[in-house]
């Protein structure tokens, strides 16, 4: 079994920086037609990527992931074809009407945008041609595991990064609040902002709270379960997020990969040298939580949607320009550095670094900061500096032979993978007047490999340095050698055809209302044929928001608030809540009603 690291890819310079610190494979968007709209790329600079990636052995996935109208189907399909051709691994996609069309044989992925929660959801999409399910970021060990009995499909997981408060695919009040679909690719975030929460009779409970806002998500403790559970690609967040990100936190899941892995599991290849060590703390986050791997827990984090980072101490004592800190050997700080904390109101208030001595700090200006205050640094200069260059280095090991042929000297390079060149010159046989010198500046000369993306695990000279060869000639001939064995080894590490059959395996309801987000009608099509007799149109074809849910979350803001109606989990209360309050959020004059599901443990947010 395989294990993947998989990475974001903003734009091919991050998809390069992650495939050196690690990652092997890559999720990038395609010109159009992808989840993230303010991530896309031109076909030519994904052509860059592929090749650089299946350098190493790396893949790259191109997300085609939103729901399509009628009049987008042609320019999508033509699309596809297109990043077929230029040799795209895989596609990731949402609207299943693209499986009626004329596709190129290329692998398939089912998004997370699929609402890929239940274990007949499933098993259809594997029936239907998809090779690996992209699961609900709300999957827990023991739901993984009885997915991974029932199916063959490869299984993909996040395992870090920013988490979505609703049911992927299954949230529409980005569309109701601003006509900006998350199914299209265009989310307004409307669960980073701030509500009031109050009651139908207008009793007010808490005010301008990050109420939707949830912590990051972070499963690195629990990496061996999800092996175990059947996860057999691990998917960082984070198309968004900044390069220091991408290098960050992909080295860090590398790391701890590799230190679970026997040496078959290694999908792609190369070693990799770390100038530096990674730490998720150091880069953005809003606090973490491994979600519902495990059991529910406390995941929002109501004081902000931004970055808090890794705590720094706490404040012990305040004067008219400076302040101390506790703990600050263990976390120097350093100037320029970005410091939070949370003021009397719960609320997040920063301040920049001027100077530091020792424990004393002088901020950029003087904060309102008790004794006992906690800090967090959400910049860290010091080691955003460190990645700003060239913070690892990943090499394939490559054997060379130096021979001599008949009329001439020939230089065979093997690389790890067992792929072979040879290259060859021209020229007379000189005798060597100092052998075992001479051998030397052969083995010298032809371990040079500079910045090419290779290293020389062993270098044979089978001539013993009987001939003399003048140092430009060895350098043609390993530089020759090297740039073929680099044009091969992209040549020969191409997807291989993965044909699409269409079938009529039944849908297993034969009902499907608006959250089956059909906008097209290939996508009726499909479900048609696969059985579905009675269907709805999504909202962002009809707009008809009564009585639809515009989310479904298995977040629970009573749970979160320690006022479960089931009596669950042993949160502390922290909102004056009764059992028959009828819940709303309040937000720039919009207000949502909250229905609690406590049979199935889900929050469903209603138009009020």
């Amino acid at each position: 079994m395989k294990l993947e690291l998989l990475s974001p890819a903003k734009n091919p310079e991050f998809g390069r920086e992650a495939v050196n610190h690690g990652a092997d494979a890559l999720y990038i968007g395609a010109p159009a037609f992808g989840a993230r709209a303010n991530a896309t790329n031109t076909l030519e600079d994904i052509e860059k990527l592929v090749q650089y990636a299946h350098l190493y052995r790396a893949k790259v996935f191109a997300t085609v992931n939103t729901l399509l109208f009628d009049d987008e189907i042609e320019d999508a399909v033509r699309m596809i074809r297109q990043l077929y051709n230029i040799g795209i691994d895989a596609l990731i996609i949402q609207d299943l009407g693209l499986l009626e069309c004329d596709l190129p044989p290329i692998e398939l992925h089912a998004s997370t945008q699929c609402h890929n929660a239940s274990i007949e959801r499933i098993k259809f999409m594997e029936s239907v041609g998809f090779k690996r399910i992209i699961l609900a970021r709300e999957t827990s060990l023991e739901q993984i595991r009885t997915i991974r009995k029932e199916t063959s499909a490869d299984l993909e997981a996040f395992v870090h990064g920013a988490l979505c408060v609703s049911y992927s695919g299954q949230c529409y009040l980005s569309q109701y609040l601003t006509d900006r679909s998350g199914n299209r690719g265009c989310c307004s975030q409307p669960c980073r902002s701030s509500y009031d929460l109050v009651t139908a009779d207008g009793r007010q409970i808490l005010k301008d709270r990050h109420l939707l806002s949830l912590r990051d998500f972070n499963a690195s403790q629990q990496l061996h379960n999800m092996i175990d559970a059947g996860i057999t690609s691990f998917k960082i967040e984070g198309r968004l997020k900044d390069l220091v990100y991408v290098k960050n936190i992909t080295s860090y899941y590398r790391q701890l990969l590799d230190s679970m892995m026997s040496g078959g599991q290694k999908s792609s290849s190369g070693h990799i040298t770390y100038h530096f060590i990674p730490d998720p703390e150091r880069t953005f986050n809003r606090g973490y939580t491994d979600y519902f791997l495990r059991e529910r827990q406390p995941m929002a984090n109501f004081a902000t949607p931004k970055s808090m980072g890794k705590p720094v101490g706490k404040v012990t004592a305040v004067g008219r320009r400076t302040f101390s800190v506790s703990g600050n050997g263990n976390e120097p700080l350093s100037n320029s550095d970005g410091i939070c904390y949370l003021d009397t109101d719960g609320r997040l208030q920063g301040f920049l670094v001027n100077e530091v001595h020792g424990d004393t700090i002088t901020p950029n200006r003087m904060p309102d900061l008790p004794v006992g205050t906690p800090l967090w640094r959400n910049q860290d200069q010091r080691f955003e500096q460190q990645l700003q260059g060239r913070s690892a280095e990943r090499r394939i090991d490559v054997c060379l032979h130096f021979r001599a042929t008949d009329n001439g000297f020939s230089v065979d390079v093997t690389d790890e993978d067992g792929l072979s060149v040879s290259v060859q010159n021209t020229t007379d046989h000189i005798p060597s007047e100092k052998p075992n010198s001479n051998s030397k500046n052969i083995v010298k000369q032809l371990s040079k490999l500079g910045d090419s993306p290779f290293s020389a695990s062993q270098i044979i000279d089978e001539t013993q340095g009987l001939y003399f060869l003048p140092a430009a000639q060895i350098n043609a001939l390993r530089r020759e050698a090297i740039d073929e064995l680099t044009n091969h080894r992209i040549r020969h590490f191409h997807p291989k055809d993965s044909p699409f059959e269409r079938n009529d395996k039944a849908y297993p309801t034969p009902v499907l209302d608006y959250r089956a987000n059909i906008l097209n009608s290939k996508a009726e099509t499909f479900y048609r044929r696969h059985g579905v007799q009675q269907m709805e149109y999504g909202l962002e074809k009809t707009h008809d928001y009564d009585g639809h849910a515009l989310m479904t979350t298995r977040y629970c803001l009573r749970y979160e608030l320690g006022c479960c109606l089931q009596g669950k989990g042993t949160m502390k209360r922290k909102a004056d809540i009764q059992p028959g309050d009828t819940l709303l959020l309040v937000n720039n004059g919009k207000r949502l009603r909250l229905e609690f599901d406590c049979r199935q443990c889900l929050m469903r947010f209603y138009k009020a």
